[in-house]
């Protein structure tokens, strides 16, 4: 039995199967880890879900991408230019999906710690306790009632720096935004969130450069940076390597650190 960790598929589904192929995943047999951004800006979706929603072995982190769809789908935000979910949109199943994604969590460790799973990775200002802490509070938003209201209130890059008595509207924006979306980040709390390539803006550094001291063991599994074409470091798998810009997509096998690649079938 192998656990897989599949970077950022974004509706990627021919190259989801190559690479599930290129492994000889079993499902039955195998496990799947994949840390968000599921669907969108890729042609798939609708099988893309579907796979996934199928595996009986399946552990999933939101990204940006899969909650944006989620506000698409309410009418809270429009469709972008580069959105490509009509077809989940117009499908017979969206509230399947829509209710399977909500159920998903921000965060996933592994039963001994070893290995933790985000979207975007996790700041130096949380040790895992706390960021656990956090998801969970974020998950709860996004599955109780008032879980529109969540959506319309995550939108937008402020706050930027972490409190611990921010008011919960603000914290919860920051929360989701840390999981989903950092990048760049400055000692001792403070974010960007604008900017997306490999260049860091002044003062900031990647968030992965620092690290809290409890977490210096564990090893972090993150996707959301397709520019820096995967980050392969001791303790640490950045997995987005681009596959819905033409480039690759890739896996890391937990058990033993191996990593495979295959080219973007777009």
């Amino acid at each position: 039995m192998s656990t897989y960790a599949v970077g950022d598929i974004h509706g990627c589904f021919r190259s989801l199967r190559a690479l599930l192929d290129e492994v000889k995943f079993r499902p039955q047999h195998d496990t799947l880890w994949c840390p968000g951004d599921l669907i969108n800006r890729g042609p798939d979706n609708v099988e893309t879900l579907q796979l996934l929603m199928d595996l009986p072995n399946l552990e999933v982190t939101l990204g940006n991408h899969d909650l944006h769809f989620l506000a698409i789908a309410e009418g809270i935000a429009t469709i972008g230019q580069s959105d490509t979910v009509s077809d989940l949109l117009d499908h017979h199943r969206l509230p399947d999906f829509t209710h399977w994604l909500r159920a998903q969590p921000l965060l996933v460790a592994h039963p001994d710690e070893t290995i933790v799973m985000t979207h975007a990775g996790i700041p130096e200002i949380w040790n895992l306790e706390q960021a656990k802490r956090l998801a969970r509070e974020v998950e709860q938003h996004l599955r109780g009632a008032n879980w529109r209201s969540f959506l319309k209130n995550m939108y937008g890059n402020e706050p930027t720096m972490w409190r611990d008595d921010l008011e919960t509207p603000q914290r919860l924006r920051l929360a989701t935004n840390i999981f989903t979306r950092m990048r760049y980040y400055r000692h001792p709390g403070t974010f960007e969130f604008s900017h997306k390539g490999s260049t860091a803006p002044e003062g900031f550094v990647p968030w992965f450069d620092h690290r809290h001291p409890e977490l210096d063991k564990t090893t972090v599994i993150f996707g959301h940076w397709a520019s820096l074409g995967g980050v392969h470091r001791p303790e640490l798998a950045g997995l987005d390597t681009g596959c819905v810009y033409g480039r690759t997509l890739t896996a890391l096998r937990l058990e033993d650190k191996a990593y495979f690649s295959v080219p973007s079938q777009l």
